[in-house]
């Protein structure tokens, strides 16, 4: 069943139709024990007007059709016990009983006895039970017949109740289907019943997330646009100058330009498609890493560099060993990043070492280098895309490792903190792994 309104009103005409049930049983109870006082006085009734009836005659013919309605049995004894007149003949009837009220079971089934001794007389009148629920349901069943036959009204005023009370439901809709790209507000619609407002809720969250991640697209499209308008611009012109080389010598260092030209911009790209990678607002995935592991990964792959270079880059923490929840490639592009910052701006000579520990506030990872550092002032606009600071100007780059970095690290709930490097020069990039104690691999 699709629909919501017909799902309730099935529902609620059902709990309604099972109500009768009992209360139909609770009618019946209680007529029968109104029946059965009106009928046990109109037996003591009945009773009394027999005491002076003469020995077999028969019953007046007002009382004879009382008598064939309510299917009484009528005996009277003399004082020997002799009987004096049966009405109708009970083989399974007792031929005396109790004075007073009694039930009787016999074969016929359970009957309702009052006997009285009158003028040396002893009257006996018999009732079936089964008369007298018989007419306990009947007057139950007259009871009840209106209310069933109120069941179509019924029905009509619960879907007419139930569609009053969903038709919040098409304010809402009309509210959600009004926003478009450019109205992403929450709804805030303070009117609406207690059971919706977690749906509401929940929509003016998504609302403000879909948001939040256009605003992000939006930044990132024209910072991508204004990032390559210069690399694209100086390979252009770089082509031409290859054109229009007029030697073999103009048309190499022409071309060289061109190749690093080339080289640039698809850096910038990839760094680009990284960060829109770690902006997809996806949760990281949870799988074990171990830190020490993707350190000597990393140091691996960029010691060809280093060595070209003249940098001594190594792993600082011997075997101690930590793995946290995370995602595997997600952190070694993070420390990736880290390193090639590192290795970029440490002059030949220097030093570049990858630390990985556990401490108090839980896991971590450090890249220590033996360059310029970051100045003070240029350390909060720092993991700015697009930022270079002092520096960094003469320097290749995109200005977007570190802007990766710190989205990666706050997707694994990490901390980063910058610090001059000790001793010596430099500086120590710490990726602090909050609320993971970095159990040992």
């Amino acid at each position: 069943m699709r629909s919501i309104r017909a799902h309730l009103s099935v529902h609620v005409l059902a709990a309604l139709l099972l109500a009768l049930v009992p209360g139909g049983y609770i009618a019946y109870q209680s007529v029968l024990r109104e029946s059965d006082i009106i009928l046990d006085y109109h037996l003591r009734q009945v009773a009394r007007t027999q005491a002076h009836r003469p020995a077999m005659a028969a019953l007046p013919e007002t009382d004879a059709a009382s008598a064939a309605r309510f299917d009484l049995v009528i005996q009277i004894w003399d004082a020997t016990g002799s009987r004096l007149y049966l009405s109708r003949p009970h083989t399974d009837l007792p031929g005396f009983a109790q004075l007073g009220y009694t039930t009787l079971n016999t074969a016929e089934g359970r009957w309702r006895v009052y006997s009285e001794q009158i003028r040396g007389r002893v009257v006996q009148v018999a009732q079936p039970m089964a008369v007298r629920e018989g007419l306990a349901l009947e007057m139950a069943l007259r009871v009840m017949l209106p209310w069933l036959g109120m069941v179509p009204l019924l029905v009509a005023l619960v879907w007419f109740a139930i569609g009053r009370g969903l038709a919040v439901l098409g304010a809402v809709t009309q509210a959600v289907d009004a926003r478009n790209p450019d109205s992403l507000e929450p709804l805030r619609l303070a009117w609406v019943p207690d059971e919706l407002r977690p749906l509401v809720a929940a929509l003016d969250a998504l609302l403000a997330r879909l948001a939040q991640a256009l605003e992000a697209q939006r930044t990132f499209t024209a910072d991508a646009a204004h990032e390559l308008r210069t690399p694209l611009a100086a390979l252009q012109l770089q082509t031409q100058m290859l054109a229009r080389s007029r030697n073999e010598e103009e048309r190499q260092q022409a071309l060289g330009r061109l190749q690093g030209g080339l080289q640039r911009a698809t850096h910038v790209v990839e760094q680009l498609l990284t960060l829109a990678r770690q902006e997809d607002g996806a949760p990281a995935p949870r799988e074990n890493v171990d830190l020490h592991a993707l350190a000597v990964g990393v140091i691996a792959e960029r010691a060809p560099l280093a060595r070209a270079r003249g940098i001594d880059l190594g792993l600082a923490s011997g075997e101690t060993t930590a793995s946290i929840p995370g995602d595997a490639r997600a952190l070694h592009i993070l420390l990736a990043n880290l390193v090639d910052n590192a290795l970029r701006f440490t002059p030949p000579g220097g030093q570049v070492d990858v630390d990985v520990g556990r401490g108090r506030e839980g896991a971590w990872l450090a890249v220590r280098d033996t360059g310029p550092g970051i100045r003070t002032a240029d350390r909060e606009r720092v993991f700015d895309r697009f930022f270079r600071g002092t520096a960094a100007t003469d320097q290749a780059g995109s200005g977007l490792g570190l802007a990766i970095v710190q989205r990666i690290a706050q997707r694994h709930g990490a901390r980063l903190v910058l610090e001059d490097a000790m001793p010596g020069p430099g500086l120590r990039v710490s990726v602090v792994f909050t609320g993971h104690e970095g159990v040992a691999a």
